[in-house]
């Protein structure tokens, strides 16, 4: 499937701001299953630096800075991604879990060593003996690690409620636990503290969902909405995506803009302001599939 997608950030002060310098990680990157065939970005006003880097996890980031008195500005995103699905695995085929956090601990391959850095706890996806108690049922010993990855994110959605409004960009995974609400961000950490509490790799995919609309509407424009999944290091498989919010194993509709150990390692926009007073932010975000003949 081949997508346009659209991010459109939109920040508004009370008073002009003199100078506003970011990051931004608003552009897909290709993977085994996605191809980036463009990306564009544009702004308002025009920034007087605009540079381009890889971060240590291979994620593109673009630096700006407007140094002149604005009181709106404007970050808009333009990407075409091609993407696919995932090749079908046999759940028996992969190894037990103990087998796999062996494995990652010695790490005898570069690819094991490279998967071994997504084991350790990280600020946003730490671990307690409650989520050592809360993911055991997943995971009894000798079972395969897919299938306890499956069952782990199958618990997830349905013990836990989507709410938008129980939690915030900064809550931490105990919270979720004891009020059993959050959002796509707050399941993807509890499962990566999961993950990482038995010893195995799991790191944070920021990215978008195409949503589709009920049958006989029409789908709005900006519905769309960023999102947030985990990947799972399986020595058969290599990294395997799981969408704990939704129970799936993301495919076509799942579009890649970057991963890291949580969400402070990939948050789409991050950077300082020098006056503007208060602010507000409006965020539009369309992923619309092209039907190619």
């Amino acid at each position: 499937m081949i997508y346009l997608v659209s991010h459109r950030s939109t920040y508004h002060y009370s008073e002009p701001a003199s100078l506003s310098q970011n990051e931004l990680m608003l552009t897909p990157r290709s993977t085994t299953r996605q191809q980036v065939l463009a990306t564009q970005l544009s702004f308002e006003p025009e920034p007087q630096l605009l540079r381009s880097r890889s971060d240590y996890f291979g994620n593109i980031v673009y630096t700006f800075m407007a140094e002149q008195p604005h009181r709106e500005l404007k970050l808009i995103a333009n990407s075409t991604v091609q993407t696919g699905t995932m090749a079908p695995f046999s759940m028996v085929a992969t190894s037990a879990w103990e087998d796999v956090a062996h494995q990652l601990f010695h790490h005898p391959s570069p690819e094991l060593l490279e998967a071994f850095q997504f084991v350790f706890p990280s600020s946003m996806a730490r671990y307690s003996p409650a989520v050592q108690d809360y993911v055991q049922p997943s995971f009894p010993p000798g079972r395969p690690v897919l299938e306890g990855a499956i069952d782990l994110m199958n618990r997830i959605f349905h013990e836990f409620t989507y709410d938008k409004s129980a939690s915030t960009v900064d809550t931490e995974v105990e919270q979720i636990l004891q009020t059993r609400k959050g959002v796509c961000q707050d399941f993807s950490h509890l499962a990566i503290a999961c993950l990482r509490a038995l010893g195995l790799a799991a790191r944070y995919v920021s990215g978008y969902l195409e949503t589709i609309p009920p049958p006989g509407k029409i789908k709005l424009v900006g519905s769309d909405a960023s999102h947030a999944w985990i990947s799972v290091f399986i020595p058969e498989l290599g990294w395997v995506d799981f969408d704990p919010t939704n129970n799936v194993i993301p495919g076509e509709r799942h579009i890649t803009l970057a991963w890291g150990r949580d969400y402070s390692d990939v948050a789409p926009i991050r950077g300082v302001v020098m006056g503007g007073g208060a602010h507000t932010l409006s965020v539009q975000v369309d992923v619309i599939a092209q039907h190619v003949a």
